[in-house]
C-alpha cells in the first residue's frame, strides 16, 4: 500500500480551491496563515467554535498566540451546537459586526465550520439573516475570508463550498453551495482528533462513506468523483477499525482525515442525493440526532434502491466493505445486507425505531425531503427517480433491521 511510504509528520499542501495543510503538526501553519491575513489587511477575526472543541483539541493554545504575534485581535463565539441553528448564526453575526470582524476562523467539525461560512457571508450583507440565506431569499457572491481548522474526519467542509444550518421553527435543514465560501485556508491535523469519542469517530467516518457513495452514483458523477470515492472507501475500511481500537493511532487518524478531505472534494464535484436528502429531515425533526448516525440508518435501504441502476460502480466501490459483489443488478439485496453488516461490525446497529421514529413519522419526513429548500435538487440527481413513494419506502425500510441482517 502506498501509505507505507508516506511520512504523516510531514505537513503537505492539498491545493483545491482551498489551500489545505495536512499532517501531524499542521496546526502550526496558523502562524503563516495569520501572516498572510495581515498582508490582506485583516486585523480583526471572529473565531467560531463549539463550547469546548477549540480548547479540548489544543487548537486554541496554538491559534491565540499566533494571532497575537501578528497583531490580529480575536473575538470568540463559542456557542455552536451540532446542527447549528439560524438564530445562533444571527447572534454570531451581530457579535462579528459589532467587533468589526474582517475574517472568520472556524475551529471544530462540520457544525462550527459551516456556521463560520454562513457568518462570513452575512457579515458582507447587512440586513440579511440566516433565514434569508437558507431559504434562498438572496444569492450571495461574496463573503469574508474563511479559515477552517478541522477537528473531525468526516464532513470535508474544510475544502468545499457547502454549508448546512437548521431552521428549527420550520423543521428545515437546508444546504447552501457558493464559491464565495470555499475556505481560504484549512488545517487538517490528525493530532487534533485523537480525543474524538468512539461514536463520533464512527459517525464522521460514515459521513465520508456516504458522501462518496452518493457523489459516485449521482446523475452528475464523473471519473474524477468515482476515483476519489474508491480511495475513500478503501481508506475508511482499512483505518476506521484501527482508530476505534486505539483512538491515539495517529496514522489511522491521518488516513481517515485524508479520506474525509478527498470525500469533500468528491461530492463538491459529484454532489449528493438520497442519503443526505433523507437524513436532513431526520435531524431537523430531532436535532440531537448525530448526522452520521442518521446516514448510517438509511444507507442500506438507499443501496438497495439504487444498486441496479449503478451496479458496476457500487460493486467496485463497496468491495472493501462487501467482498464478492460482481456488479449484477440482482445483487441489490446482498449489497444492502452487506453494508448493514459492515455498519454493525463498526458498532453502528441502530435503526430509526431505535432513535424514536415510527411509521407515523414517514409522511412528515417524506414531505420535508421535498419541501425543505435545496433537498429537492439533490433528489433530482439521484440515479433512480425520487418519487414520494420511493422516498417513503426508504424511510420505512430503515425503521427496522432487515430480517436477514
Amino acid at each position: 500500500m502506498w501509505e507505507r511510504d508516506m511520512d504523516i509528520h510531514k505537513v503537505v499542501e492539498l491545493r483545491t480551491r482551498t489551500t489545505c495543510f495536512l499532517g501531524v503538526g499542521a496546526i502550526q501553519k496558523i502562524d503563516s496563515i495569520a501572516e498572510d491575513l495581515v498582508r490582506r489587511g485583516v486585523r480583526r477575526v471572529l473565531v467560531v467554535s463549539s463550547k469546548s472543541a477549540y480548547l479540548k483539541t489544543g487548537a486554541w493554545d496554538v491559534v491565540l498566540p499566533a494571532l497575537k504575534k501578528h497583531g490580529i485581535e480575536a473575538s470568540l463565539y463559542a456557542k455552536v451546537v451540532p446542527n447549528p441553528t439560524d438564530l445562533s448564526v444571527d447572534e454570531a453575526v451581530r457579535q462579528g459586526r459589532e467587533f468589526g470582524a474582517q475574517a472568520v476562523l472556524g475551529i471544530g467539525g462540520g457544525s462550527p465550520i459551516d456556521a463560520a461560512k454562513s457568518i462570513a457571508i452575512l457579515l458582507e450583507y447587512p440586513g440579511k439573516t440566516a433565514r434569508d440565506l437558507y431559504t434562498f431569499a438572496f444569492t450571495p457572491d461574496r463573503a469574508l475570508p474563511v479559515v477552517a481548522i478541522n477537528t473531525t474526519h468526516g464532513t470535508g467542509t474544510e475544502v468545499d463550498r457547502f454549508a448546512v444550518v437548521s431552521i428549527p421553527e420550520l423543521q428545515y435543514k437546508p444546504a447552501i453551495a457558493y464559491d464565495c465560501i470555499y475556505p481560504l485556508y484549512a488545517i487538517d491535523d490528525p493530532g487534533l482528533m485523537v480525543g474524538l469519542p468512539a461514536d463520533q469517530t464512527r459517525f464522521v467516518s460514515i459521513d465520508a462513506i456516504n458522501h462518496v457513495l452518493e457523489a459516485a452514483t449521482s446523475k452528475v458523477a464523473s471519473p474524477y468523483s468515482v476515483m476519489m470515492a474508491k480511495e475513500t472507501v478503501r481508506l475508511v475500511a482499512e483505518y476506521l477499525p484501527r482508530a476505534l481500537e486505539n483512538p491515539k493511532d495517529l496514522e489511522a487518524r491521518y488516513y481517515l482525515l485524508y479520506a474525509s478531505a478527498i470525500a469533500g472534494i468528491c461530492f463538491d464535484n459529484g454532489l449528493l442525493h438520497y442519503t443526505h436528502a433523507l437524513e436532513h429531515p431526520l435531524s431537523a425533526v430531532k436535532p440531537d440526532l448525530a448526522h452520521g448516525l442518521g446516514l448510517a440508518m438509511i444507507l442500506p435501504a438507499v443501496v438497495r434502491t439504487i444498486y441496479a441502476a449503478r451496479a458496476s460502480t457500487l460493486a467496485d466501490l463497496l468491495s472493501p466493505l462487501v467482498p464478492g459483489l460482481t456488479g449484477a443488478p440482482q445483487e441489490a439485496e446482498a449489497a444492502a445486507l452487506g453494508v448493514e453488516k459492515w455498519l454493525a461490525r463498526m458498532g453502528v446497529s441502530d435503526k430509526l425505531e431505535d432513535q424514536g421514529y415510527s411509521d407515523k413519522d414517514v409522511d412528515t419526513l417524506t414531505e420535508l425531503a421535498f419541501s425543505t429548500p435545496s433537498l429537492s435538487s439533490l433528489l433530482a440527481i439521484a440515479p433512480v427517480e425520487a418519487t414520494r413513494a420511493t422516498v417513503a419506502s426508504i424511510y420505512r425500510a430503515s425503521l427496522r433491521h432487515s430480517p436477514r441482517a
